[in-house]
């Protein structure tokens, strides 16, 4: 027999979580399914399979998957993997280091404490 009363607390529990989880706003979606294609392009442009990728990124086959599909729930390390395994991940870190930026530059003096400050850097090397 069964307890419904332990049914109905259950799915009211479930019910409840749904209603908090987060919904990926439309940019993030965007975002994730660029980021997605142009990982595949590079896959195929360096001749690989998924298979050979995962192999290469010590990550399983099922995690090139997810990221080719913009599915999400991928670990930061495991993305980096990836990029790794394709030769690219130095892209990713250039692009978001914020002193490559004209902003990030000119914030840097005024925002960060002076242990943090970039060195400025002079003739000597």
């Amino acid at each position: 027999m069964v307890d419904i009363s332990c049914s109905m607390a259950y799915s009211a529990l479930d019910m409840e979580h749904k209603a908090h989880q987060r919904t990926t706003p439309v940019p993030v979606r965007r975002a994730q399914r660029s980021l997605a294609e142009s990982i595949a392009t590079w896959r195929k442009l360096r001749g690989l399979t998924q298979a050979q990728l995962a192999e290469r990124a010590d990550v399983s086959r099922g995690v090139v998957r997810r990221v080719e599909a913009a599915d999400g729930g991928v670990g930061v390390e495991n993305l980096l993997r990836i990029l790794r395994a394709l030769g690219i991940q130095d892209l990713l870190v250039e692009a978001l280091d914020p002193l490559a930026s004209d902003v990030g530059r000119l914030r840097s003096d005024q925002e960060l404490p002076r242990r943090v400050r970039p060195r400025k850097l002079t003739g000597d090397g």
